[in-house]
This record gives structure tokens, C-alpha cells and sequence, in this order.
């Protein structure tokens, strides 16, 4: 694919994998348009921080999925949408699990048919793992159930049904990815590895929840590598595809992984605020990425050890850019 004569919208742009994304679009020569939440303080994310000659080649459009009207003219000429905007956080799908259905189904809504109407030549869309539950069987293929175990699951399962019924009845382009755990620099303290790394970088005491659960983690450049290789194979409108490393480690593990890197004597303490409910809790997580292999010549480059290895010498760079000591859902 020529880049360089496609233009490109990227929901959620200011994000975390949203930020990658745009980089990386921006490297290959995209015109790029990205579309960040409205704010009266004019603040971009993650865009911000990047280099001025980069920021200079972006068309920033500040707004909100939920409402349709600033999506008609962010989606004027635009060839390839990549939607990555959501409300990602489990613990506060608890709190306000309205916000959940407005912003990643009803959001979803208004820019699939915003998307139809302008006649664009690919639409992906960002699913997550979440939508799975605990594993039934493992490694989890794309023709796993899907189970809603949280309302933020239960809004993506609906963001994900919505797309596929306009690719089944009105034909759009549309492809869905499916990424498991993402960890990188720019990650929200909200996840795992940010929370673990900023923690250790802080003092000796890890603070978490539930210690068994099994998760498969996937660098973000890995991740973007995904987005860029969907949308650069042709005849795979309507399929879901998984990224992800096939490799699974808990919670447990991986904190006694990052305490020996980092060279801490920490003790790991149990947290009832950051345990989910019983019945919530998603305890196996482990991606089938065969699909990815086969259909788009996909596979992830960077290993467990190294991803971890450049997120910590990030984050000990970037840590200004975290309330670090601030425990929020």
C-alpha cells in the first residue's frame, strides 16, 4: 500500500496505543487526521509530547464519538478509519457503566454509519481480549464465546456485534481487531505493568489485586505493527483477528519477574479495592494467534523480557507525566 496517498482518521489518537499508531502512520507518509476528546484546556494526550515537526503534519480534530455531527467532518475524504476510542478502564465500568454503553457502543454506532455514509475503504475496529471472559479452552482462537464479565467486556462485545452487522447488512469494510494485553511506554498507570513498574520505581511496597490470573502480553509496537498489516491486506473485510504473543504468565509471576529486572526487594501485598468481583474476574487469558500468522503474516517480534526492559527505562524517564502515588479506578 502507498501510504503516502491515503488519508487516514485514528479515533482515540491521543491514547495510548493511539499515539503509537499515529507515529507510525505518520512515519510511512499517511495523511493523517486524529480525532481526540473535546477539552476546554486544548491538551492533546500523548500528542503533546511529541516533536513539533511531527505535530505539524497532523490535522488534530478535537470531539467525541458520541455525538455524530463532529464526525462528518472529521470522516470528509478520509480512506481508512482505524476507531481505537473507548473508555478501557475495568474498575470504573463498575462505578459508571452507562458511560461504558455511550461511549464505546453508541460511539461505535455513530461512526460506523458515519464511516457508510462517506463511503470510506476500510474501517478497523479495536476489540479487546476482555471480550472472551476466563478462558473455556486455551489458547483462545477468534471462534471462542464471548462473555461479558464486566461491563466494559459487555460494551465491547456490543461495539463488536454493531460492526460486524454493518459489514453483514450494508457491506462496510470493516475488519476487527482483537489485541490482547498491550503494555508499552504511555500506558496508564490503570494496567498492570505501569502500575507495577511505577510502584518499584517509587519505593518496596506492590500493591495489587488478584495474583492468579493468567494474562498474554503484547508490546505496543507489536500491537500497531497489527493495525498497519490489516489494513495493508485486502479480502479479509469481516474477519476478527486476535494479536497476541501465545504465551501466558499471571499476575504473580510477573511481578516477581519485574522486582528481579528492576533489582527491588519488594513486598507484594494484596488489595481488596483492586481485587474485581469474584464472579468478574477474568482468570485465563492466552491468544491462538495463528489466524494473524495465516491470514496477514502477522507474529510478534518483541519478547516478554525486552518489552518489559524498554517500558521500565521509559517510565523511569517519563514518570512527571504520572500522578504516581495516586491509586485511581
Amino acid at each position: 500500500m502507498d501510504w503516502k496517498n491515503k488519508t487516514v482518521l485514528i479515533t482515540g489518537a491521543e491514547g495510548f496505543i493511539g499515539s503509537h499508531l499515529t507515529e507510525r502512520l505518520l512515519s510511512l507518509g499517511a495523511k493523517v487526521k486524529a480525532l481526540v476528546m473535546y477539552n476546554s484546556f486544548n491538551r492533546w494526550g500523548w500528542i503533546d509530547t511529541f516533536p513539533s515537526g511531527e505535530v505539524n503534519k497532523l490535522n488534530v480534530i478535537c470531539g467525541d464519538v458520541r455525538e455524530a455531527d463532529i464526525l462528518k467532518a472529521a470522516l470528509k475524504d478520509v480512506d481508512i478509519v482505524f476507531h481505537l476510542a473507548a473508555l478501557i478502564a475495568i474498575p470504573y465500568s463498575y462505578a459508571s457503566p452507562s458511560s461504558y454503553v455511550k461511549t464505546n457502543i453508541e460511539g461505535t454506532l455513530n461512526l460506523l454509519q458515519t464511516a457508510l455514509d462517506s463511503g470510506v475503504e476500510k474501517f478497523l475496529h479495536t476489540s479487546t481480549s476482555e471480550v472472551y471472559g476466563t478462558a473455556v479452552y486455551v489458547p483462545i482462537d477468534e471462534k471462542h464465546p464471548l462473555q461479558g464479565q464486566s461491563p466494559y467486556s459487555a460494551s465491547k462485545i456490543g461495539a463488536d456485534m454493531i460492526a460486524e452487522s454493518f459489514y453483514r447488512s450494508f457491506g462496510l469494510p470493516v475488519t476487527t481487531l482483537r489485541p490482547f494485553n498491550t503494555y508499552g511506554p504511555r500506558q496508564s498507570m490503570r494496567a498492570i505493568i505501569p502500575t507495577l513498574i511505577v510502584q518499584m520505581i517509587n519505593g518496596n511496597k506492590v500493591q495489587l489485586g488478584s495474583l492468579h490470573p493468567v494474562r498474554d502480553f503484547t508490546y505496543v509496537t507489536d500491537t500497531v505493527e497489527g493495525f498497519i498489516t490489516v489494513a495493508e491486506t485486502d479480502g479479509i473485510h469481516g474477519e476478527v483477528i486476535n494479536i497476541g504473543s501465545a504465551n501466558g504468565i499471571s499476575i504473580g509471576e510477573l511481578a516477581k519477574k519485574l522486582i528481579k529486572v528492576m533489582g527491588r526487594n519488594a513486598n507484594i501485598e494484596c488489595k481488596e479495592k483492586r481485587v474485581r468481583p469474584s464472579k468478574s474476574e477474568v482468570n485465563r487469558l492466552i491468544c491462538n494467534n495463528q489466524k494473524a500468522k495465516e491470514l496477514i503474516g502477522w507474529q510478534p517480534k518483541v519478547s516478554l523480557d525486552e518489552g518489559l526492559e524498554k517500558t521500565i527505562n521509559w517510565f523511569k524517564e517519563n514518570l512527571k507525566e504520572y500522578k504516581s502515588k495516586l491509586y485511581n479506578i
